[in-house]
């Protein structure tokens, strides 16, 4: 498995921006599917983003428009940029990874908290 650290969450006011950064151990991330999942209260915990290689990108309905992804994998990193968020983006995300092919994320960082003030 790989273990995920996620920094950057933290307070932002309704219309503001925050970029989530997660940041892996293995030295052959390339090979790896990284997502965001994020649980809000009460909620299930769904898939928002994923980046696989090159610029083959997933984003949820949701964020569409708001949210992008991008990775450095000699860095080793994966970035989450929120912008013009809304008391709706409260919740942990956690970043997830899966082998490229592979079916299911297999490794989950701790999870970040993000609130949305309104």
């Amino acid at each position: 498995q790989v273990q995920l650290a996620e920094s950057g969450g933290g307070l932002v006011q309704a219309g503001g921006s925050l970029r989530l950064t997660c940041t892996a151990s293995t030295r052959v991330f390339s090979l790896y599917v990284v997502g965001w999942f994020r649980q809000a209260p009460g909620k299930e915990r769904d898939l928002v983003a994923a980046i696989y290689n090159g610029s083959a990108r997933y984003l949820a309905d949701a964020v569409k428009g708001r949210f992008t992804i991008s990775r450095d994998d000699v860095k080793r990193t994966v970035y989450l940029q929120m912008s013009d968020m809304t008391p709706e983006a409260t919740a942990i995300y956690y970043c997830a990874a899966k082998v490229r092919g592979g079916t299911e994320y297999g490794s989950f960082g701790q999870g970040i908290q993000v609130t949305v003030s309104a």
